[in-house]
């Protein structure tokens, strides 16, 4: 896991973003989950079910188009590239911390291959973490389709 040193930095988003470009400081938690769930693509993309276990909690789900499904199926697609995640671009972010649980909500332009077929399809995805001892487990994570003009409420 990646340490942040740094007490308050800011995020800037919006270099694909053609509507908004939105500046925040976030807490040294908020700074560690959003690093996380942007690792975690890259994870996907790079279909790294290693570190990918590591994050998912045992209990975890996922909710995609296609159905809903728990952490086996999820790191099983991924590996055999029954999804594969080749680019995930973040146009916007928001996250809530409450205690040990963190909800962080991207809205995203996923490139992937689903099954043989290039799709890019425009989503905001809402990410469930919790607290267990010093990490951060992914709890839930649900696609959501959008507009590509939809905007996340801050």
């Amino acid at each position: 896991m990646v340490l942040i040193a740094a007490v308050s930095f800011q995020y800037s988003f919006g270099e694909e973003n053609t509507t908004s470009t939105v500046t925040k400081s976030y807490s040294v938690a908020e700074q560690e989950v959003i690093q996380l769930s942007k690792e975690k693509w890259q994870w996907m993309a790079d279909k790294n079910v290693d570190k990918l276990a590591a994050l998912f909690d045992d209990k975890s789900k996922f909710v995609h188009m296609s159905g809903t499904w728990k952490k086996d199926e999820e790191l099983d697609i991924i590996k055999t590239g029954k999804i594969w995640y080749k680019n995930t671009k973040v146009h916007d972010v928001a996250i809530e911390i409450f205690e040990n649980t963190a909800i962080v909500w991207n809205r995203i332009t996923l490139e992937a291959n689903v099954r043989g077929n290039d799709v890019s399809t425009e989503f905001t995805v809402t990410e469930v973490y919790q607290k267990q001892g010093k990490n951060w487990k992914l709890l839930a994570l649900t696609f959501s389709s959008v507009r590509d003009n939809h905007q996340i409420q801050k």
